[in-house]
């Protein structure tokens, strides 16, 4: 997916993190961060209704807030390696990790489904893809 209109930082997604429910937010807007950290070119933009990491213009990550939980999302996550068996979905591309407030997760294995993802998209922007 390319956004030609994602921004460095969008001021959108920083109500959004503020407008969901305290934990949800908290939980949202600290693998949003992980997300933005991972390249010094990513960019983002609210899409859909939630916030979305790009590589310029290219979609590679997204976090999305329900009633109990957050998704971490990957727009590529079928490609991705994902040894801890950690990603949900049954679509062709997309996958996810819910994330629950209080709930114990393998904090540095959804780090490098997040940075696999980053580095996914590199290669394929790279590859002209």
């Amino acid at each position: 997916m390319r956004f030609p209109n994602a921004v460095q930082r969008d001021p959108a997604i920083e109500k959004w993190f503020d407008a969901q429910p305290a934990a949800l937010g908290t939980v949202a807007r600290y693998w949003f961060g992980l997300m933005r950290e991972c390249d010094p070119g990513v960019k983002e933009i609210l899409h859909d209704g939630h916030p979305t990491a790009c590589l310029g213009e290219a979609a590679f990550a997204y976090v999305n807030a329900f009633s109990s939980h957050v998704n971490v999302g990957f727009f590529r996550g079928a490609d991705l390696p994902d040894p801890k068996r950690m990603l949900e979905g049954g679509g062709r591309f997309m996958r996810h990790v819910k994330v629950k407030p209080g709930q114990e997760i393998d904090d540095e294995a959804l780090r490098k489904l997040i940075a696999a993802a980053c580095s996914d998209m590199q290669q394929r922007l790279g590859a002209g893809d």
